[in-house]
């Protein structure tokens, strides 16, 4: 049996999924065999593997850390929510329904358990070592009972537990010692230590701190991470903040020619994979912002309407916010616009769903001659094809059906004037096709943009990565962290009062 880790957090947004992927980079330098696993993941950012399984996009970036290719083994369990305090469930990549999340608590998350063990069983009699990712807090405490992501599945597969605190937001001692002090005094034990995230400044004063903190719980830190820009890598919570007005990292090197482009992004309600436009600001020059004002369409270059869980939710948004009229005008106009996936489907005639929203026929925005029927058996593919004479791969997730009925063909979608719709996310990660739609986004537009000419998505992505796996080498005890991975929790540690509620 391999090595492991549990990765968890004080809070959503510690830092889990990055640290976790910075684990893994580091071991598989060092000629590690090493996966990742995450058993259930909340996320409406989300990736199909080669053999066609839907899973989370932290965790298919995680196996690009591990250099490894993503499997439906390392997140048997994807919820999508959906609205009305529901999620679609995703199970070894294939959807199995709807439920609430009373009734997921209620005993369907528990039977999921075997299936959970399974699959990391199986990791771990593949792989030197796995590393795990937790899923909010460990001291939920009005979830243990059904918990199969955090310290569930640290007890039952023994796994030693490492706590990441984000001190970004102050109160970092409070929250380690307060997340060991709510737990079992079983599951206290398999808690071997924290790893302090996002420290600024000098680290000697925060070392008088760190040895209070292992005289009060006999535990210690294994590493203080350093505050980085632009590692925020295929963020999982969509939902977690209003993106409105944030600004997407952009390349720091100047635009190669006299312009930027402007690109707004319409943070429409559960938007799903807006990572789709992460191409777009690590090109020199292009500068991605997320609205939700028809105002802040204005002086845009391009307009993306996003994927979305909630095609016609997402539609009716749009039009309360005066949003749809102002990307109606721009398409009249010539002045270009992207729909992806939800996106495609809301610039379309008419959607007909009684899948989704269970809605019926709803009109569309028009602007493409296509229409759209919902199925309920979901599309999970990963194309290949050409588009702008430029070789394009992407992958599809997506219960809309599109018949297109007209215009000039654009990947499986179509372009009228400067309005392109296409169901296939991740396209826009091709270099060479990314470097001429920007081409004509900016011919479109009048701007004198040049895209920058060697500009390598993957390779910036695995910049990222050797990044993180630098950051956990530079600045965390790696002695130390893989005696855990590999010997497990250390022996002895103390119980911490007043442990969980009974």
């Amino acid at each position: 049996m391999g090595g492991g880790l549990l990765v968890a957090g004080t809070t959503s947004d510690a830092g889990k999924s990055v640290v976790t992927a910075g684990i893994c980079r580091w071991l598989v330098r060092q000629g590690v065999k090493v996966a990742p696993f995450k058993a259930q993941n909340m996320s409406l950012n989300s990736f199909v593997t080669r053999e066609g399984a839907e899973i989370g996009r932290a965790q298919a970036m995680q196996a690009q850390a591990c250099r490894i290719e993503p499997t439906a083994l390392m997140n048997p369990v994807l919820l999508k929510p959906g609205g009305d305090q529901s999620s679609q469930v995703v199970l070894m990549g294939k959807p199995v329904g709807e439920m609430s999340a009373r009734g997921y608590h209620g005993g369907r998350q528990q039977r999921l358990l075997g299936t959970v063990l399974e699959c990391l069983a199986e990791l771990r009699g593949t792989y030197d070592a796995v590393i795990c990712e937790g899923a909010g807090s460990p001291a939920e405490i009005n979830l243990r009972r059904t918990d199969i992501v955090n310290m569930g599945i640290a007890r039952n597969a023994r796994l030693p537990v490492l706590v990441v605190g984000d001190i970004d937001r102050g109160g970092v001692f409070a929250s380690f010692f307060g997340t060991v002090a709510l737990l079992s005094p079983e599951d206290q034990a398999l808690v071997a230590g924290f790893l302090v995230n996002k420290f600024r400044g000098d680290v000697t004063l925060l070392e008088p701190g760190l040895d209070m903190l292992l005289g009060l719980t006999g535990r210690r830190t294994y590493g203080v991470l350093p505050f980085r820009h632009g590692l925020g890598i295929d963020e999982e919570d969509g939902l977690r903040v209003s993106l409105r007005g944030t600004v997407r990292e952009s390349n720091v090197s100047p635009p190669v020619g006299e312009d930027v482009l402007r690109v707004a992004v319409c943070a429409i309600p559960l938007m799903s994979n807006f990572t789709d436009v992460d191409a777009l600001a690590a090109e020199p020059g292009v500068v991605v912002r997320f609205v939700d004002r028809p105002e802040e369409l204005a002086d845009a270059d391009l307009v993306v309407v996003p994927g979305t869980r909630g095609t016609v939710k997402a539609l009716a948004w749009l039009r309360e916010r005066g949003l749809a009229d102002a990307i109606a005008r721009r398409a009249a106009e010539g002045r270009p616009v992207l729909g992806i996936c939800g996106g495609f489907q809301i610039l379309g005639e008419r959607i007909e769903d009684d899948v989704e929203s269970r809605a019926g026929l709803v009109e569309g925005l028009g602007v493409l001659p296509v229409r759209v029927r919902f199925a309920r058996e979901k599309t999970l593919t990963r194309p290949v094809g050409s588009a702008l004479g430029e070789h394009v791969e992407g992958y599809e997730i997506h219960h809309g059906v599109a018949e297109v009925l007209g215009g000039d063909a654009f990947l499986d979608g179509c372009q009228v004037g400067g309005v392109w719709g296409t169901h296939w996310h991740g396209s826009l990660e091709s270099d060479g096709f990314r470097r001429a739609f920007l081409r004509e986004v900016a011919a479109a537009s009048g701007r004198r943009f040049v895209p920058a000419p060697d500009t390598s998505f993957a390779g910036l992505r695995e910049e990222q990565l050797d990044r993180l796996g630098d950051l956990v080498e530079q600045h965390a005890d790696t002695d130390a962290l893989w005696r855990l991975i590999e010997s497990g929790p250390p022996g002895g540690l103390p119980f911490i009062p007043p442990g969980a509620p009974a």
